[in-house]
């Protein structure tokens, strides 16, 4: 037995990967070494990367700048508390945040996970209900189809029907779910498109604290396009329920959609956005939750006069400084054009799928291009085809999707699509 395959063999004993059982038969592929836009296997062959590892590896692999952002950190310290301390790279990183954001949000909070954000945004409106006098505002209201973390108050967010965390439903706090809107970007938003909103706000709004959504584009629910105008209306129905708007931008932040942040498509700025996946260049875990100075100041004011969350590893230096670093790199290029680049070449590459009978539609928005299929697909089956073919594409449900690293190339992105449109045309058959 060689070491790869002891290494697999012990996998396989011990190690439980997401979303996956401990006795799954699904391959999975030990990685050795990552540059750019290509992973290694173990056994030597490459695979080209369009995933971004779930998103969030928007410049490649082993990029030297951020190395150097992480090994110049490392030379002062790795990681120090933040409970009564600071470092520069935090004090730098969330003066960054509020300069990118929309003005109104001022205030930082940093957490370790995307899902931990979500969990901090929901206390952060809680909170600043309690501490306006209106206790009774503890629930939320979140869209079907929406997707928003797995721990616990993030998962009763999630669509309760389509969602992966039905068997949990009643653990869980009851929140209330308004009909998603339509799917379509470019798609005119009628007043019937609101009503599910409206009445639910009209008849509980004095219970809900906020609605929580996923601007423009829902990922792990469906990889659904909405309408920019369905947020900007969804904006005016919260202030005029006094309910508040959290954004989460953890799967849209930092250019994904073709903006910095997808609440720019309806210009509107929420009370509190979640960020994270992509904030590090996909380096290390690291995620903020930003909010007004008014939701900051009335919390800090109330009753305990303190926000009550700290984790251990919150503002981790390493993390911080790379994150910096990676928003410098991103923010100092033509990135807008380079998403149109990688948006027409994903257009033009995944257009074939189209043609196939297996498949329901295609749509693409940004740097994010979706292959939603007529049945769900046999992962089994289609995971080890794309490997085969020299890519690495990890699909759920219907979907086959892309979200490549920003700095893939129109030549890859030839080969990332002629390969998904390869496969399954042989998978449909």
């Amino acid at each position: 037995m060689n070491d790869t395959q002891k290494m697999q063999e012990l996998d396989a004993r011990h190690v439980w990967h997401p979303y996956s059982a401990t006795d799954s038969n699904l391959p999975v592929y030990p990685v050795v070494s990552a540059h750019g836009v290509r992973l290694k296997l173990a056994d030597g062959r490459e695979l080209l990367d369009g995933m971004a590892s779930w998103w969030c590896v928007i410049h490649g692999y082993n990029h030297p700048r951020l190395n150097q952002a992480i090994t110049d950190q490392l030379q002062d310290m790795a990681h120090v508390m933040f409970g009564g301390l600071t470092h520069p790279k935090a004090v730098a990183l969330a003066t960054k945040l509020v300069d990118i954001t929309p003005a109104t949000l001022q205030s930082v909070f940093f957490s370790d996970s995307g899902s931990v954000s979500v969990e901090v945004a929901m206390k952060m409106a809680i909170q600043y209900w309690h501490a306006k006098g209106k206790p009774h505002k503890q629930h939320f209201a979140s869209l079907r189809h929406g997707y928003h973390g797995d721990t616990f108050a993030a998962m009763s967010v999630c669509d309760p029907i389509t969602g992966m965390h039905s068997l949990f439903a009643d653990s869980l706090s009851q929140q209330f779910f308004i009909d998603a809107p339509p799917a379509g970007f470019d798609r005119p938003c009628s007043d019937a498109d609101m009503h599910s909103l409206q009445q639910t706000l009209q008849q509980h709004g004095e219970q809900i604290a906020a609605l929580i959504l996923e601007p423009v584009v829902q990922g792990a629910g469906g990889m659904r396009f909405y309408a920019p105008d369905y947020l900007r209306r969804a904006r005016e129905l919260c202030n005029e329920y006094h309910v508040l708007l959290i954004a989460d931008e953890i799967a849209t932040g930092f250019g994904r959609t073709g903006k910095l942040f997808a609440c720019e498509h309806a210009d509107i700025s929420p009370d509190i956005m979640c960020v994270g996946k992509s904030l590090t260049g996909g380096y290390l875990t690291l995620a903020a939750t930003l909010t007004t100075s008014e939701i900051s100041h009335t919390i800090s004011n109330g009753d305990p006069g303190i926000f009550m969350h700290g984790p251990t590893f919150m503002a981790n230096p390493l993390a911080c400084a790379v994150s910096l670093a990676s928003i410098e790199l991103l923010l100092e290029t033509d990135w807008q054009e380079n998403i149109q680049r990688i948006s027409r070449a994903l257009e033009q590459g995944l257009a074939p799928c189209r043609e196939l009978d297996t498949v329901q539609q295609v749509r693409i928005l940004g740097a994010i291009g979706v292959v939603e299929m007529k049945q769900s697909v046999d992962m089994k089956r289609m995971v080890p085809m794309f490997v085969e073919a020299g890519i690495w594409i990890r699909p759920f449900g219907k979907l086959v999707y892309l979200m490549p690293p920003f700095v893939m190339s129109d030549k890859d992105i030839d080969t990332l699509t002629s390969a998904v449109h390869s496969v399954l045309q042989i998978y449909s058959h």
